[in-house]
């Protein structure tokens, strides 16, 4: 039996997509079925095919893959207060960058529909800032984070162009992002100072990275325009990795997200130190839940994304 006190709700950002995510929910679950016919409405084109049937570059393409990721978390979340009942409540609630969405719709504070267009004009607009100020990034694993910063500045100097740490995952795993000439340089430096491997992700844009801020002000607008509620839960923010304080900590939080670091192993131990030990996972795959391994053992991690999961529970 789960205790709501040691328990937090996680959700996971841009690349957990996967052809056939929520599927398996879908057809068993009318209620999810309802969510995924309720984004396809919203959003004028058929969401839920493009989840559950591909094509894969489709679905990873950023402007499809933020509101994919969003609808299979909300609508997994929505299992499992089924199973447990609508006022289960967590401890906390966190998401992976676009999971952040995710994380304050289950925290109460954004309604599902404004949600689903609120993800939707995030990946609209990052799509759009990749084609301004192209870039990539790129995940370093067995340096330590403060070693990853500094090489970005060095390969920054170098070229004259940016590159930052995007993402601190987890001990051992940073990912890096800028342009595309000092993406590389970085990489190159992290290979010679020892890194186990610098792997390029597939994605074309350079997120919570300067190269951003183009299209930073057209989304805090956006947010201006979205109604926000106080949370009923705890949510811990990406860019401070502590609970967010009220709506204008929010829209202030995830206005700077896009172009600021998500804290991941922070966020994380923040919760491990209140006494969190339970985290479960909603969507598609489990790469929050392998992060958890690698920041502390001894926490248990639970991933929802399909009936066997949520029949594990008990």
């Amino acid at each position: 039996m789960l205790d709501a006190k040691t328990t937090a709700f996680v959700f996971p950002g841009q690349g957990s997509q996967a052809v056939g995510m929520g599927k398996e929910l879908a057809a068993t679950y009318p209620l999810v079925k309802e969510a995924f016919d309720r984004a396809d409405d919203a959003l004028g084109f058929g969401l839920s095919t493009l989840c559950f049937e591909g094509p894969q570059e489709t679905l990873t393409e950023t402007v499809n893959a933020q509101p994919a990721l969003y609808v299979a978390g909300v609508a997994a979340w929505r299992v499992l207060l089924d199973r447990l009942g609508e006022d289960f409540r967590p401890a906390y609630v966190a998401g992976h960058s676009l999971g952040e969405f995710t994380a304050l719709t289950a925290a109460g504070a954004l309604d599902f529909d404004d949600g689903i267009k609120l993800v939707r004009r995030r990946g609209e607009l990052m799509r759009d800032a990749g084609e301004i100020s192209p870039g990539g990034m790129a995940a370093i694993l067995g340096l330590d984070a403060a070693v990853v910063a500094a090489l970005c500045e060095e390969a920054a100097a170098e070229t004259g162009g940016v590159l930052v740490v995007a993402n601190d995952n987890c001990p051992g795993q940073t990912v890096i992002a800028g342009d595309e000439a000092t993406l590389e340089k970085g990489m190159a430096l992290a290979s010679d100072k020892g890194a186990k491997r610098a792997i390029r992700l597939p994605v074309s844009i350079a997120a919570h990275s300067p190269l951003m801020e183009r299209v930073a002000a057209d989304f805090r607008e956006t947010l201006a325009a979205t109604p926000f509620h106080e949370p009923h839960t705890p949510v811990i923010g990406n860019t401070t990795a502590q609970p967010l304080d009220g709506v204008d900590a929010i829209r202030a939080e995830l206005g700077a997200q896009l172009t600021s670091p998500v804290r991941w192993t922070e966020s994380v131990r923040a919760m491990l130190a209140d006494g969190v030990d339970t985290y479960l996972e909603f969507g598609s795959k489990d790469v929050l839940t392998g992060l958890l391994r690698r920041i502390d053992r001894s926490a248990s991690g639970v991933v929802l994304e399909n009936p066997e999961g949520f029949d594990s529970l008990g």
